[in-house]
């Protein structure tokens, strides 16, 4: 199938390399140029703007956009519309904001497009493992992608579903990222009291490894972060700042918008605030606290 792929960093360098393999034809653009190059190198064809990628695509055209949520999709998005013609099919694989996505489709509909959303999830290891999708959109619109998903996807019949209209994909994989949030801190969590536990000198890279085994609390995470400890257990090249890109502030919202309780991916959030902290304020709060209350020690800067 030959389609456009906007948007070639580290998930759609890699979507695009995944799809040469699988014998489709991928006419592509960045921003900066060394992607562009490094996938003409694989096969892709390479474009120099997005007006020479649109001309490229016979119609109806595809054109798959990978880049980061918000102003950018949607200003590739409106300048797209400037470009394609009706029944011309956009598809926006990146973390967009569900409700932007139903708006978007919407609005495109509207002109005579055809709208797709993808989540997507699969990280630096999709090239080789395959990519999760959640799929969103009108199912008509869906099949015409469909090789490309089947390609993308683990399997043809694995990983990947088809799971509702504009915006469903969107809002699956937002939930997938809060749940990821509250999963990677019970993990962090247990094996810092591990690690606190001195007198047993624990090996955590062997227990990580134990537990990846047979462990109910087996998970493709504990590989990974049986992965990262095998390389330095002390992790001591690595600073505990952990950022989020949005998806699990968006998941806590929806949750309180639905007055559904999710306090352990709440305080996963939160938790991820706190380690940007480098002093916490709140915390000499309580030691002031308990200071003026019960005279209770204080340590002094």
């Amino acid at each position: 199938m030959k389609f456009g792929m906007i948007g070639l960093g580290r998930m759609g360098g890699n979507m695009v390399k995944r799809l040469l393999k699988g014998g489709h034809e991928v006419v592509v653009w960045n921003r900066s140029p060394e992607p562009v190059q490094e996938a003409a190198k694989e096969g892709a064809v390479p474009t120099q703007s997005v007006e020479e990628l649109v001309s490229k695509l016979d119609a109806p055209r595809v054109v798959w956009v990978m880049l980061p949520a918000g102003d950018v999709t949607q200003q590739m998005i409106d300048k797209l519309t400037g470009l394609l013609s009706p029944d011309d099919l956009i598809i926006d694989g990146g973390n967009s904001n569900y409700k932007d996505t139903q708006r978007r489709g919407q609005a495109l509909k509207a002109k005579g497009f055809h709208f797709i959303d993808v989540g997507t999830s699969g990280g630096i290891w999709g090239l080789t493992e395959g990519y999760s999708m959640m799929i969103g959109g009108e199912a008509a619109a869906f099949e015409r992608i469909r090789p490309l998903i089947e390609t993308l996807a683990p399997a043809p019949d694995q990983g990947w579903g088809h799971v509702g209209p504009s915006g469903s994909g969107h809002f699956v994989k937002m939930v997938h990222n809060g749940i990821e949030y509250g999963m990677m801190q019970a993990y962090a969590e247990g094996f810092e009291i591990m690690k606190a536990k001195s007198e047993f000198d624990l090996d955590l890279y062997q227990i990580a490894e134990l537990w990846r085994n047979g462990s109910v609390v087996r998970s493709w995470l504990l590989d990974l972060t049986a992965a990262g400890l095998k390389e330095d257990q002390q992790l001591a090249d690595i600073k505990g700042w952990v950022a989020d890109s949005g998806e699990g502030r968006w998941t806590v919202a929806e949750a309180i918008d639905l007055d559904v309780p999710a306090p352990t991916i709440t305080l996963a959030l939160l938790m991820r605030f706190v380690s940007r902290q480098d002093e916490s304020y709140a915390a000499k709060i309580l030691a002031m606290m308990r200071n003026q209350f019960g005279g209770h020690a204080v340590k002094r800067g």
